[in-house]
């Protein structure tokens, strides 16, 4: 693969939680969370994107959000759990977007709020469309993701450099 041709990024937040007297990194999803997780997995579908990675967070939430999503994928992508993304700054998601290896074409990371509205925000030095302006609007709500495209390397992945393609929430 050419570092030459553009690279997608999808950043997808875990579906909505519910709140039962766990710990944090283990709430579950909410009956609602289970629901968008799996229209959110065909609106991604929807996109043709053939991901070649998805980095998912470890915590319950995003595993499930994942497991349900990837369902109405054609093809399941290689999956790996990065304990490193939950509770993520868009910095700390930057060095894991960094050291993903130049064969690696499109990533799918399944993380966590605010980071993830961060890295949407601080990637995009340019949007096509309304996709700012919808993502501005809307925010980042549970099961939302943002497509976003770099050239060059993973290594050169910095803020700015991205364009965002499309962004997609659930409806309330």
């Amino acid at each position: 693969m050419s570092v030459a041709e553009p690279r997608r990024i999808v950043l997808f937040r875990h579906a909505k939680a519910d709140w039962p007297q766990v710990p944090d990194r283990e709430r579950p999803l909410a009956e609602r969370g289970r629901k968008d997780a799996a229209v959110a997995g065909l609106k991604l579908a929807d996109t043709g994107i053939h991901f070649d990675l998805a980095l998912c967070s470890t915590a319950t939430r995003t595993r499930e959000t994942w497991k349900l999503a990837v369902q109405e994928f054609p093809q399941r992508p290689k999956t790996v759990y990065e304990e490193r993304l939950y509770e993520a700054s868009p910095g700390e998601l930057i060095a894991v977007l960094n050291e993903i290896p130049d064969d690696v074409q499109n990533v799918l990371l399944i993380g966590h709020n605010p980071g993830v509205q961060g890295l949407a925000d601080i990637l995009a030095g340019q949007s096509e469309g309304d996709a700012q302006e919808r993502m501005s609007r809307r925010g980042f709500p549970a099961a939302a993701f943002a497509v976003l495209t770099v050239s060059g390397s993973w290594k050169t992945v910095e803020p700015g450099v991205g364009t965002l393609l499309d962004y997609w929430a659930p409806t309330e």
